[in-house]
């Protein structure tokens, strides 16, 4: 009997732990966002279109009324997955719109945003 009390003990002590990590990493990643801000990246996702007509890969921006998106014209393999998360730095570009939706700019700095 005093096994299964101290198995019980030593388990809420692991799931006490993993709490306190949890919440920690949480502030970090809110740390990291006001970080990120700061130093100018922009948070976004990658969108991936095979509709006619269309971009085949669009930053999408969630803006105060409703989502713009962007047009990168230098988008790097690694990050044309649908769904990925991103922080960027970019360059708006004075050219024609590749697509109708979406504004054109060249990416200055990337990386994967975790969340």
């Amino acid at each position: 009997m005093a096994v299964v009390l101290l198995a019980s003990c030593n388990s809420k002590k692991v799931a006490t732990e993993a709490t306190t990590d949890a919440t920690a990493e949480t502030k970090t990643m809110s740390m990291n966002a006001k970080e990120m801000i700061k130093n100018g990246f922009t948070m976004g996702t990658i969108e991936e279109s095979k509709a006619e007509g269309d971009c085949p890969f669009v930053i999408r921006i969630e803006g105060e009324d409703k989502p713009y998106f962007y047009d990168p014209i230098n988008l790097d393999e690694s990050f044309k997955k649908h769904g990925e998360k991103i922080w960027f730095t970019f360059n708006g570009l004075r050219m024609m719109n590749r697509c109708e939706r979406a504004n054109p700019v060249s990416i200055v700095a990337i990386q994967k945003r975790e969340e």
